[in-house]
């Protein structure tokens, strides 16, 4: 770091960009050494970095950090951010703000250091008591699922970033995000939560509707749904990211008010909780239908009637 605090440039072979907007090569503190922080941890470690220091509470993290960051010094959260120049904070996101205000509380020198983290909730804003004194803050946050299994860091591998950092560390952050191997997004500070809450409803929710299709299959039947929903889902899946509400079909698409209907009464014997569900998302499937054009208002009627309460 220099005087002012930011961080020198890389040089060599590194990722292409201008020689001032790549991050030096950088000693790192992870502070929650789990699924989220040991894969960051191990991309930063493949792009020149080292990880000096992490925190591992359990003996899964202290197993992990052994294994995925074995030059790091399992220490508390102090001793990870003072070893570092970038701190890494991978902690659940309700932990956060917590942890942001107590190191400043407690003094946990953080001046010039980059302070990163990677809740897709918050923005930069979160780590303003950190900012204050003297940090320099990104949020870095990976479009992924974690598992805690080997292939964490080779998934990495063209994925998004959604980045919020202060204008002047923008091309620091989005550096970083191409050293691990992603893509960054930039993502302004008041939208954070909706970014977030459309990432979680689209692939937390994506996962309960095909776990109550499957168990919905068992009850009619079906020794092995997974094998007859995966050519279908897979399909669908492709169709709705390639064509978007284009790529809709099925029963709401065609206007076919008495199938629905005839869903909603079996569903409503079966399971009320999966029939009010199936009602909310056919409501809003036909409203987009109606709205791109797909459906006709006569046939949006009668299918709003089917799903009436």
């Amino acid at each position: 770091m220099d005087s002012h605090g930011t961080p020198p440039a890389a040089s060599g072979n590194e990722q292409p960009g201008a020689p001032e907007d790549r991050p030096a090569r950088l000693s790192v503190g992870v502070v929650g050494a789990g699924r989220v922080g040991s894969a960051l941890g191990s991309a930063l470690e493949l792009a020149g970095h080292r990880v000096v220091a992490a925190t591992a509470v359990s003996a899964r993290s202290r197993e992990r950090a052994a294994d995925r960051l074995p030059g790091a010094a399992v220490t508390d959260p102090r001793g990870a951010v003072t070893a570092a120049d970038l701190v890494l904070l991978t902690v659940p996101d309700d932990q956060l703000p917590d942890l942001a205000a107590g190191f400043a509380a407690a003094g946990v020198p953080v001046a010039g250091k980059l302070v990163v983290h990677t809740s897709g909730r918050f923005g930069a804003a979160v780590l303003d008591p950190l900012t204050r004194a003297g940090a320099l803050p990104l949020a870095l946050h990976p479009v992924m699922t974690f598992t805690g299994r080997p292939d964490d860091v080779a998934r990495l591998a063209g994925i998004s970033f959604g980045v919020t950092a202060p204008e002047p560390l923008r091309p620091v952050a989005e550096a970083l995000v191409v050293e691990m191997g992603g893509e960054p997004v930039w993502i302004p500070e008041e939208r954070r939560p909706l970014y977030h809450a459309a990432l979680a409803g689209g692939a937390n929710h994506l996962v309960t509707l095909v776990v109550e299709a499957m168990d919905l299959l068992r009850g009619a039947g079906v020794d092995e749904p997974g094998a007859m929903l995966g050519p279908l889902l897979g399909a669908a899946l492709d169709n709705a990211l390639r064509l978007g509400i284009d790529g809709l079909t099925g029963p709401v698409a065609r206007g076919d008010a008495g199938t629905v209907a005839d869903h909603v009464a079996e569903l409503g014997k079966v399971s009320p909780e999966s029939r009010r569900a199936y009602v909310a998302l056919a409501r809003l499937t036909a409203d987009r239908a109606l709205g791109a054009g797909m459906l006709k208002p006569e046939d949006a009627e009668r299918l709003l009637e089917a799903l009436a309460d």
